[in-house]
């Protein structure tokens, strides 16, 4: 018996290409150049907890709109499937799907991300999220299992972060929101431990400083 061998992409590496048929025609991740990117996957359409999530991105779309971030959902169902899941959607619960969805039946994408993962499943993507940034970049991915539903703000959340990291040369703390402190970068060397206390930031110790971002 041939085991399912599960590829998985790197962080901080580009992110796997790909040219796939969607609910809005084909799309390929050049497409989403100079943007920010949500690939999200779902094990199947016209199940409960993947409506939820559906739902909370289709409202969420705007406000990741203002973020200069589109989505694309994915899973391996046709797109006949995937229309005719977003109309029932619309029809049952009022939320218009804005967004294109990716019909993998070749599961040629979700294998190229990791989204299939044999110890859940060989023949459905598991509920996997990838943040790509404007040039192509994987910066962020998250797994879910099949039974437990995303929090999709949390991915506005992180998508903030990552954007408010890039602009500062920053970290964030745990839970960061926009206008928290946000920590300055560790000292790189003895000398600049030594003077960090006078530098003027919300000082714990030499290595945990936090400050203000300027409005």
């Amino acid at each position: 018996m041939t085991e399912t061998v599960c590829t998985m992409p790197q962080l901080n590496k580009p992110a796997p290409d790909f040219n796939a048929p969607t609910t809005h025609g084909p799309k390929t991740l050049a497409d989403y150049r100079g943007k920010w990117l949500v690939l999200f996957s779902h094990p199947a359409d016209f199940t409960p907890v993947c409506t939820t999530e559906f739902i909370a991105f289709a409202k969420a779309a705007d406000q990741f709109g203002e973020l200069n971030t589109e989505l694309l959902g994915l899973s391996i169902d046709s797109h006949y499937a995937h229309i005719a899941w977003t109309r029932n959607i619309e029809e049952n619960f009022g939320v218009h799907v804005p967004f294109p969805i990716i019909a993998d039946l070749s599961m040629d994408v979700a294998n190229a991300y990791g989204m299939v993962q044999p110890g859940a499943s060989d023949t459905s993507a598991v509920r996997a999220t990838f943040i790509i940034d404007p040039e192509g970049i994987l910066r962020a991915m998250v797994y879910y299992p099949m039974t437990n539903g995303r929090s999709v703000d949390e991915f506005l959340r992180l998508v903030k972060a990552l954007q408010t990291s890039d602009a500062n040369r920053v970290a964030t703390p745990e839970n960061w929101q926009p206008g928290d402190k946000v920590i300055v970068p560790p000292p790189a060397t003895a000398q600049e431990a030594e003077t960090r206390k006078s530098e003027g930031y919300d000082y714990v110790d030499w290595y945990f400083s936090k400050k203000d971002l300027a409005v």
